[in-house]
């Protein structure tokens, strides 16, 4: 029995009933961890579960009260995971969330140390970078493999290529038809919502919505309006271009590599390749996880120390040559999930914004009034300006991955480098940033490459392609 007075369990059968999961009248001591209602929610023995909102519409706090982790004011969690013969909470309910795949925070996040996936019986296998598709099977596979009764996955096809989605969701319906274990989905992409999922928790506005079957919530959710942006693009501020950027070489090659390669240890990263992209090109660059796109990215973003030992020229300028990394990064604007799961600054989002002027993590340098005004300016382009004063650690993953987004193009770069930039983004903001994407494209130089797992995401401008 666990003995937080805030969870009722009965493992073992012990007063087993209908339901594995209830909650009545459910409200949180701390009234900033509250829902907008009380939370009432009962979930059955066969029910396969996806929870699903907008970005802060509060399917994590929802999933916070589900957990016990937030204590509440009268009513306890009641759980009944029979036929479990696992006595505590913690052993029966498994959480992953979307920061957990990436495993502990530290700030070297490009060559975190990684177990090798290649030999996982061996606790003592080297340790290598993975990529984050790599981490998140990981990480879920070694969930699964406690026997959990109840599993909680936060969007977990986010960062995995079309063959592992389609493995995976095999995978879990084999979980669902074959085993007790009761699953929960966490999603804000209405299309991953796999075909073994019975019932939908729709949660809007901080409330949690009725229970509903698979087949009503496609009815009712069926026919959503495509957004439009609504505002224009802020041009380059002014007190930019009075210190514009060293122009790149006549040829307007932004990048150049010959013959580059990268090997940690006995295993190769990154096959040798040739690449060119020259200013005004658009390029979308794919493959499964683990080919190496990652790695490509963290050359060309001056990231990775072995460019050194490379023929690498970026932006008319060969590496090694007595540029600095900063020299090159200004011309840039990135974002990709190893950045968003590094920023762990507790600083009003309007400062993680500005700290993309400067090519920062975190915020050094106060940001002068009309700096601070062209962040407004892009927050309010991506829809999270009502944020901007509050901490960016409070903020939803979604309204996270917005101001990190803000953050790449609030320098008008020359290119802008997306790697999976929509993780996390409900359907309506995934839209939105492709609209924005694909006007920013049209502005010169408006150079771009961008990386995802889901071709559906690229905006129309892209013209070029490579594969890995």
């Amino acid at each position: 029995m666990n003995k937080c007075k805030n969870h009722k369990s009965f493992p073992s059968g012990e007063g087993a009933g209908e339901a594995v999961i209830s909650i009545i009248n459910g409200i949180p001591r701390n009234p900033l961890w509250r829902m907008a209602e009380p939370v009432n929610l009962e979930i059955k023995r066969g029910e396969q579960v996806a929870i699903v909102g907008d970005n802060a519409a509060g399917k994590t706090r929802l999933v916070e009260i589900l957990t016990g982790h937030y204590p509440l004011l009268l009513n306890e969690v009641y759980y009944d995971f029979y036929p479990s013969k696992l006595r505590l909470v913690s052993e029966n309910l498994k959480y992953i969330s979307f920061r957990d795949a990436y495993g502990p925070q530290d700030s070297t996040y490009y060559y975190q140390r990684r177990w090798n996936l290649g030999d996982q019986s061996d606790e003592d296998s080297p340790l290598i970078t993975l990529s984050s598709g790599e981490l998140r099977k990981y990480q879920i596979s070694k969930a699964l493999a406690t026997n959990p009764r109840v599993i909680i996955l936060d969007n977990p096809f986010i960062g995995l290529d079309v063959t592992a989605r389609a493995d995976f969701r095999r995978h879990l319906d084999s979980l669902a038809r074959e085993t007790e274990i009761l699953i929960i989905l966490v999603l804000s992409k209405r299309d991953d919502i796999p075909d073994f999922i019975t019932h939908v928790l729709p949660v809007e506005g901080l409330r949690l919505m009725p229970k509903m079957t698979l087949a009503e919530y496609g009815k009712q959710y069926a026919a959503l309006p495509k957004p439009q942006l609504s505002c224009s693009l802020p041009p380059a501020p002014s007190w930019m271009l009075q210190h514009p950027l060293p122009a790149p070489a006549p040829s307007k090659e932004i990048i150049r590599l010959r013959n580059v390669s990268i090997r940690y240890g006995g295993r190769t990263i990154l096959q040798p390749l040739d690449w060119t992209v020259r200013e005004g090109e658009h390029w979308a660059l794919s493959g499964p996880n683990g080919s190496g796109k990652s790695t490509l990215l963290s050359l060309v973003c001056a990231d990775n120390p072995q460019a050194y030992a490379q023929d690498i020229e970026l932006f008319g300028h060969r590496r090694g040559t007595g540029e600095s990394i900063w020299e090159i990064k200004r011309h840039i604007g990135y974002v990709s999930p190893e950045m968003h799961r590094a920023y762990r600054k507790n600083i009003p989002a309007i400062d993680v914004v500005a700290s993309g002027l400067s090519d920062s993590v975190g915020l050094y340098v106060r940001p002068k009034p009309e700096q601070k005004q062209t962040c407004l300016e892009w927050m309010q382009v991506f829809g999270v300006e009502g944020v901007a004063d509050r901490s960016f650690l409070q903020l939803s993953s979604g309204e996270q991955r917005l101001c990190l987004l803000a953050r790449a193009f609030v320098k008008t770069p020359e290119l802008l480098i997306l790697d999976e930039p929509l993780h996390g983004l409900d359907d309506r903001n995934r839209e939105l940033v492709r609209q924005i994407i694909e006007q920013f494209c049209k502005r010169p130089p408006g150079s771009l490459i961008m990386v995802t797992h889901y071709e559906e995401e690229l905006p129309p401008c892209i013209d070029h392609w490579l594969r890995l």
